[in-house]
């Protein structure tokens, strides 16, 4: 079993294996880089372009491709259309941070350090030992660049906090986890510096031009990028562009004497009149920013060479006025953000690189966010960081699945409260679920005839409870403050 990052509570002789296994690791990768620096003549097929999109707070069916039907995501949907769709793909967490903290990493929830959002993000940056996601790609002579939401601390802050220290180059988006819940922030961190913004200034499109503008100078000299864009839409109040907002007021008048109400931290978050309006025109301009960089990529003539991913960081919310239930966010599944049924952690996943994944497909492949280290790692031709717990999912990208490797089995654990106790755990394990929510009985459900979870077999299956009980027990590396 890897041990995992900095903050469990471990024996001297666990950090002592730990800090020579990084040590070796980092070691091979100076060798690796200065390999694949040196390789004058790979060709671009052997670099592409990566861009990875993620939600917050986006639910299962909040997409037309995966079933909304009171609006459309059409450029969204093309990554379906002209791509691959994930219908068994995970989270890392049911909540923001630790799921971004397992998308960086590697580890599962149960190894990860972070396991539930903590006040301020206190902790909650990524241990500077440990080789993640970005680091990858600047091994292999990649431009990194992060746009949005970074929920890992706070990106003002020099050191771990900071997300330039952790192998990106650059970095523009929310100073903190906590002010990212407003679209009118006083401030926004420009690769470490806090720079002013003028009152009423709507940060999301300040983002994405930023995001483009990365895209165009690499391509524009010839370098490979990774482009990663934390987006917080949809998350928390209802803020899109008036012209947009305006237009679904229009299309939902009865919910005009409704107020979505917010908080950031002190900054200004104005009330939203019509929060259902909102919620509409975020997606919509999402949408469109999607595919202003769907038109960009073939203006600058490297569609091709180009993995697009687009996910999310947890279930659907139900806050700053949002109403999932008006929309179904979940696609019928049971639950939303912050619980361990598949409403709070199952999520879109789409994969589009035109040539390579094979347009209109879908899968049912069972991965999370822990594969997408290790799908990267093989994508770039890197050795896997030693603490990863997932397992490319490249293969499945290609087409081609008898190379596939498939999971024994997922875990999860959601932590609250200052201590980090465990609140909910789940397991899938092929069509079988098990959750568990702290102090109750495990719940057991076949999703294959039951995929909504109504259907507690628990009293039926004793054996198969036990077992997923021991994968409960085998999965999960206590933090401090745990039993």
């Amino acid at each position: 079993m890897s041990i995992p990052g900095s903050y469990g509570k471990f024996s001297q002789t666990q950090k002592f294996f730990r800090s020579a296994e990084v040590a070796m690791f980092k070691l091979l990768l100076s060798f690796v880089t200065v390999f694949m620096l040196s390789e004058s003549a790979l060709s671009a097929a052997d670099q592409p372009n990566v861009i990875y999109i993620l939600a917050d707070d986006l639910g299962y069916g909040d997409l037309s491709c995966y079933g909304q039907d009171k609006f459309t995501t059409p450029n969204i949907d093309r990554l379906a259309n002209e791509g691959l769709k994930f219908t068994a793909h995970y989270s890392g967490n049911t909540v923001c941070s630790p799921s971004r903290a397992v998308l960086m990493t590697g580890q599962h929830s149960g190894h990860c350090y972070l396991r539930g959002n903590v006040s301020g993000e206190k902790n909650a940056e990524l241990d500077p030992e440990m080789t993640v996601l970005p680091e990858l790609f600047k091994a292999s002579g990649y431009a990194t660049g992060a746009f949005g939401k970074w929920g890992l601390g706070h990106t003002n802050e020099s050191g771990s906090k900071s997300p330039i220290t952790h192998g990106f180059d650059e970095f523009y988006g929310w100073k903190s986890q906590t002010i990212a819940h407003t679209y009118y922030p006083t401030s926004v961190v420009d690769n470490g510096r806090e720079v002013p913004l003028e009152p009423g200034t709507f940060i999301h499109d300040l983002i994405m031009d930023r995001a483009r503008t990365f895209i165009s100078k690499n391509a524009n000299n010839d370098t490979p990028f990774f482009c990663y864009i934390p987006t917080a839409v949809p998350h928390a109040a209802m803020h899109a562009p008036k012209d947009l907002h305006e237009k679904w007021r229009k299309v939902f008048p009865q919910f005009d004497d409704k107020i979505g109400k917010y908080g950031a931290g002190g900054e200004p978050c104005p009330d939203v009149q019509n929060p259902i309006a909102g919620f509409a025109a975020m997606m919509e301009n999402l949408d469109n920013e999607v595919g202003s960089i769907l038109d960009l990529l073939e203006e600058l003539n490297i569609d091709d060479n180009t993995l697009i991913m687009f996910s999310s960081d947890n279930g659907a919310h139900k806050e700053g006025g949002h109403d999932p239930a008006f929309w179904n966010s979940t696609g019928n599944l049971r639950g939303y953000k912050r619980d361990m049924h598949e409403g709070g952690i199952r999520t879109p996943m789409l994969a589009r690189w035109p040539g390579v994944i094979t347009a209109g497909k879908t899968t049912d492949h069972l991965s999370s966010f822990q594969d997408v280290l290790p799908t990267m790692a093989e994508l770039l031709k890197q050795p896997i960081p030693p603490q990863v717990d997932g397992l490319s999912f490249l293969p499945t990208l290609k087409g081609n699945q008898k190379s596939q490797q498939q999971h024994d089995y997922l875990y999860w654990e959601f932590c609250k409260g200052t201590q980090q106790k465990i609140d909910t755990q789940a397991v899938r394990m092929g069509d079988w679920k098990a959750f568990r929510k702290a102090g109750q009985q495990t719940e057991l459900f076949n999703l294959a005839t039951d995929p909504y979870e109504k259907k507690n077999l628990a009293q039926s299956q004793p054996e198969l409870v036990s077992q997923m009980e021991q994968y409960m027990s085998e999965a999960h590396e206590p933090l401090p403050g745990q039993n």
